[in-house]
């Protein structure tokens, strides 16, 4: 933030936008907000963004009594070893890497957790989109033709066995095909899907062993959007020059057909 701003920190008003703040600090930031509209729109957006990502994964949410176990106490991270409880975290785990919702309170309360995820994905996703999705006669190495191969072939080489092809017909979007390519320097696989209007999105997955942590982020390259997330050691990615609305109606579907 530039100088004039600095007297309330963007973390602060963060804390604030994702109801964080500590109570005695609240009056402070809403003060500064009358007075610095743009700060206010930024903060406004936040909620709005929170409250989607809240809304889309709201029917996974369900809480248990030892959710507080999920944090690994010597390495101060975040640690989801089965999908049913990164169900649960999806409601938790803001965009912008927040803890907030209904698990936000017992999981603040511990001073060194922090969330980490690969910020290499959704850029080599991105790039991925932006070299494939425009070319017309070699978009992908395996067309939609010979799914079960490209399934196989692509689990294969990324070392998962159940590796399955998601089915996105339901949303609009017939697949194209896939393609083996890099992801972090290793083996990485992407399915390509089309509309009826010849909008391309595509899903891509790479495998990290030092992932650790859970979280679901929306980053942002001019018109291309990407939704990622993190599932153990598997990263995941869409992307598309689509609106957030349907991307995240994408990005929730591969979820659930996506393996762990």
């Amino acid at each position: 933030m530039n100088e004039t701003n600095s007297s309330v920190p963007e973390a602060d008003l963060h804390a604030y936008a994702d109801g964080q703040l500590p109570e005695n600090a609240r009056a402070r930031v809403e003060a500064w907000l009358q007075d610095n509209p743009e700060d206010a729109a930024k903060v406004t957006a936040w909620q709005a963004q929170n409250a989607a990502i809240r809304s889309t994964f709201a029917a996974y949410e369900k809480s248990k009594e030892n959710d507080i176990l999920l944090v690994d106490p010597e390495n101060g991270v975040s640690v989801w070893p089965r999908r049913s409880a990164i169900a649960a975290a999806a409601v938790a785990l803001f965009a912008l890497g927040v803890l907030a919702g209904h698990y936000g309170p017992p999981l603040v309360q511990q001073p060194e957790l922090q969330l980490a995820a690969s910020e290499t994905l959704p850029a080599e996703a991105q790039n991925a989109f932006l070299v494939y999705a425009g070319e017309v006669r070699h978009p992908v190495e395996v067309f939609a033709n010979e799914e079960a191969h490209l399934a196989t072939w692509l689990g294969k080489r990324l070392s998962i066995p159940n590796l399955k092809v998601p089915d996105l017909q339901p949303l609009g979007f017939r697949l194209v095909g896939g393609r083996l390519l890099p992801v972090d320097g290793k083996p990485g696989a992407m399915f390509m899907y089309e509309n009826q209007a010849g909008e391309r999105l595509t899903a891509l997955v790479g495998r990290n062993k030092a992932n650790r942590t859970t979280s679901f982020r929306f980053a942002s390259a001019g018109d291309v959007e990407t939704f990622y997330w993190i599932d153990g050691e598997l990263g995941y990615a869409v992307t598309g020059e689509i609106s957030r609305d349907m991307l995240r109606q994408v990005a929730e579907e591969c979820y659930k057909q996506f393996p762990s």
